[in-house]
């Protein structure tokens, strides 16, 4: 049985500005850090591989190795997990336009400099990072942490593995059934149970999908899908397309945490107009969701 994959990466990668980045709140319930690698559960139909993605010394690689009995014996399963981990940590982007692109930036240089093989860790699942958007409207990124926990500890599963519980994000199917009042106890507006379960239900019955974005054709139509949907305004839409859909050109222009970056960068005394955003981006073409994720990194 094979126990790990080994997943060669772009010279463009930095496993640890990567994990820098996953470590950026205490309360994430989906993977843990520990010993410079991080653990998670990930689905695989009926079953669940937990694994350890981990640098691989002197090598331009990363590990993946299965934890306790998880390991599939299936090599398609084992593909999937292998797809899902470049997905995860984008592997399939090559870099060098962008950092060619940013080298001259005034917003960028110094960020490329600073974070170099950064890359835009995704959220695979459509479903989950469909939910974090609608989680994180209006509040600060604690407290939709904290809503993540909550959710997932209600209505997601678990597995035991070497002493560690492990949890998975819940599955659409699951949440359709429910009604606003079971989303009570998270103790969230009435609003964002409505637009959960709204958006589990076009999910769950196969209105919506991944490959039904990607068909779109291009951002703009990609991102008219999503805003036709109950409680997805522009900024979720871009979120989602851009972590998810790795769409290059997503752009959350209305992110507050964008707008304190570049606030932040510049030394303005205020925050940047929108009209001012796109004049700072115009050179970011098609680079926007990359350019916007490094400037994030300020943050934290």
């Amino acid at each position: 049985m094979v126990h790990s994959i080994k997943l060669f990466v772009p010279q463009e990668f930095s496993f640890t500005q990567n994990l820098h980045y996953l470590q950026r709140s205490p309360n994430e319930c989906l993977y843990l850090i520990r010993n410079n690698s991080i653990c998670r559960a990930i689905p695989l139909g009926e079953d669940i591989a937990v694994i350890e993605v981990s640098e691989a010394p002197q090598e331009q690689a990363i590990m993946v190795r299965f934890l306790g009995d998880t390991a599939p014996t299936d090599s398609v399963k084992r593909a999937e997990v292998a797809a899902y981990v470049r997905d995860w940590f984008d592997l399939n982007t090559d870099l060098v336009p962008f950092y060619t692109m940013a080298e001259t930036d005034p917003l960028l240089s110094q960020a490329i400099l600073s974070f170099y093989g950064l890359r835009n860790m995704g959220i695979p699942d459509l479903f989950e990072a469909l939910c974090w958007g609608i989680l994180g409207q209006q509040i600060n990124l604690a407290y939709a942490y904290t809503l993540k926990r909550r959710f997932v500890e209600a209505f997601g599963h678990s597995v035991e593995c070497e002493n560690e519980v492990f949890w998975l994000f819940p599955k659409p199917e699951d949440i359709a059934r429910l009604q606003v009042e079971d989303l009570a106890g998270l103790r969230m507006t009435l609003k964002k149970c409505e637009y959960l379960i709204g958006v589990a239900k076009l999910i769950a019955d196969g209105e919506l999908t991944k490959e039904q974005l990607l068909a779109a054709g291009s951002l703009k139509q990609a991102e008219k899908q999503l805003v036709s949907i109950r409680g997805i305004g522009p900024w979720t839409a871009n979120y989602v397309l851009m972590r998810c859909l790795r769409i290059p050109n997503a752009f959350p222009i209305d992110d507050v945490g964008l707008h304190n970056a570049i606030k932040h960068l510049m030394g303005l005394e205020a925050k940047p107009t929108k009209k001012e955003i796109l004049e700072l981006s115009a050179a970011w073409a098609n680079w926007e969701s990359y350019a916007t994720f490094y400037l994030w990194r300020y943050l934290y």
